[in-house]
């Protein structure tokens, strides 16, 4: 067993937990990063990237990443592939353990694993994945300007996102296996009012179709489970929003989280209930969910860090 003690850790490989590394190593609190099992996050099944600010031409999310961790290089981060399976924050320093079997012990921990996008597990929805599927209207819909995307699910997500794409999309079907909707009233008499938005009840998606040369999305081949027939929508886009799931297995009975996991923290900082703990980026954001919000809490959590350890 390896033994490995540091000022900070940071948990989590995405624009958080690289943010946050990159803000403490300036710092000179020759932080530690462990990267987790898939550096990167969401950035790397996420191919054009058009609203990270500092690049006048479309960039790919997994060369964002590549950048990133680069850069926590070059200013002295301790990067690590390995996963922790096991936390105690029950008393300083924090101990922290990798599945290869390193102990990590730690004056202040920023835990940074984001969260993952609900899939419908289906083979074509992987299949097409940053090619017309998607999880993120705010990210991709500027790319089905004036074309025809459809959205699965019923709840306030999948309402927002709807209603999102009524500016660049020409249409919007949104495709929910209930009767009604389970999104707040508000959000329902605006999507219901939209001239642009067509509802299909009852109905869900059994396979998203396309071409492969070029790869791109054509539709969707949806059944009604009611009646049991199926019927083919056509759409260019198509937007998965049946919710997030924060990654936060480890930390649950640890830190003080909210009813769906994601983690809490103290408004307008990256504190949570624990002193010395802070959460940043996708982990406790469950509002905004982007690459450039992530990477601001990183650096607010590193400088949360610093005026704890001064």
């Amino acid at each position: 067993m390896t033994l490995k003690k540091c000022k900070v850790l940071i948990i989590g490989g995405g624009p958080a937990g690289y943010s946050a590394s990159i803000y403490a190593a300036r710092a000179g609190l020759a932080p530690v990063q462990v990267l987790g099992n898939e550096p990167g996050g969401q950035l790397m099944i996420t191919t054009d990237v058009e609203n990270y600010p500092g690049f006048a031409d479309v960039i790919q999310g997994p060369w964002l990443m590549e950048q990133m961790h680069k850069q926590a290089e070059h200013v002295g981060v301790e990067l690590i592939y390995e996963a922790i399976e096991h936390v105690d924050f029950s008393k300083r320093p924090f101990v922290c353990k990798g599945e290869a079997g390193t102990t990590y012990e730690a004056e202040a921990v920023i835990i940074s694993t984001g969260a993952k996008a609900k899939w419908l597990g289906i083979e074509s929805e992987k299949k097409f994945q940053g090619f017309g599927v998607s999880g993120c209207a705010t990210c991709d819909g500027f790319f089905f300007r004036g074309k025809e995307v459809v959205v699965v699910g019923g709840g306030n997500t999948a309402v927002e996102e709807a209603l999102y794409l009524t500016t660049p999309a020409s249409k919007v079907t949104i495709i929910h296996r209930r009767d009604k909707f389970r999104a707040e009233k508000v959000l329902q008499d605006k999507l219901f009012a939209h001239p642009k938005i067509h509802v299909i009840w009852d109905s869900v998606v059994e396979e998203i179709v396309g071409t492969e040369t070029p790869k791109s999305v054509t539709g969707v081949r949806i059944k009604n489970i009611k009646t049991g027939e199926f019927h083919e929508i056509s759409a260019e886009g198509v937007f998965i929003a049946i919710g997030h799931s924060p990654q936060t297995e480890i930390f649950r009975g640890h830190v003080e989280t909210d009813g769906e996991g994601y983690l809490l923290t103290q408004p307008g900082t990256t504190l949570t209930n624990i002193p010395g703990v802070f959460a940043a980026g996708d982990v406790q954001d469950k509002v905004y969910r982007q690459a450039i919000t992530a990477a601001g809490q990183g650096c607010m959590a590193a400088l949360d860090v610093q005026k704890l350890l001064n």
